[in-house]
């Protein structure tokens, strides 16, 4: 049977970084959508200072609402949960299944901003103020990031690099709204850069990690760096495919 994905990117990144996850799932018939949200990937000349996440919520809503999708499997990578998780939250009767990349549902009333604490706010803020216009976050040294993972190349990097945007800050900054009507959707946690142990101790002391362990989830371990879509597609395309089986078999 076929299943619909809706694959959505994280910070700095447009729907190219999918590319490789989403031809191994059309080629076993399933329909994939990857989204460019407003001011990223080929969407880069629509960035404003006012781009915030409710923007980036609309996109996907849209995306559902525009193409007519039910029964979808949502992805989201990294800030892309926090999309996901509000897009699902507006359009409940159109998603079948959340998947959190590396990712989790932040609580209600909580930004992406807030998520490292405020030491890691201030940095990026100084960087948004010095580098960024002073509303862009400039994206990260990929090199460096990818320097003590053996499988990302130089090719990769390059990839990265060429197809990298600024984030809007305000999309970082607003904080996320919701009812709460998401809650009752399955969902499925695939972990990289920590496990399940790990992130069941989390849960118990960090309140953002609160939603990963509360509700009807499902754990993937795909040990790797936090892009799992650049150095291990193939895997993840399988994690996905069987996530997309378990929902078709409910």
């Amino acid at each position: 049977m076929t299943t619909t994905y809706v694959l959505v990117p994280g910070f700095w990144l447009g729907a190219w970084v999918w590319r490789t996850v989403a031809d191994a799932l059309r080629a076993h018939g399933h329909v994939v959508h990857a989204v460019d949200l407003t001011g990223m990937g080929e969407r880069a000349d629509l960035a404003t200072p006012e781009t915030d996440l409710t923007t980036h919520v609309d996109d996907v809503v849209r995306v559902l609402e525009e193409h007519d999708l039910h029964d979808v499997v949502l992805v989201g990578h990294s800030y892309g949960a926090l999309v996901t998780t509000g897009a699902a939250d507006r359009v409940p009767e159109r998603v079948a299944r959340l998947v959190y990349v590396d990712s989790g549902p932040l609580p209600d009333g909580t930004a992406q901003a807030d998520f490292d604490g405020p030491d890691a706010r201030a940095a990026n803020e100084r960087l948004v103020q010095a580098d960024g216009a002073g509303w862009r976050l400039p994206p990260p040294p990929w090199a460096a990031l990818a320097a003590d993972v053996p499988e990302v190349d130089d090719a990769a990097v390059a990839a990265l690099v060429a197809g990298s945007q600024p984030q809007p800050w305000r999309t970082a900054t607003q904080s996320v709204a919701l009812t709460g009507a998401w809650e009752r959707l399955p969902r499925t946690g695939v972990l990289c850069t920590f496990g399940v142990e790990q992130l069941q101790q989390m849960a118990q002391h960090v309140p953002a990690f609160a939603h990963m362990v509360d509700g009807d989830w499902t754990y993937v371990e795909l040990p790797t760096w936090h892009w799992p879509m650049v150095n291990r597609p193939g895997e993840l395309a399988e994690v996905l495919g069987a996530e997309g089986a378990q929902h078709r078999r409910r």
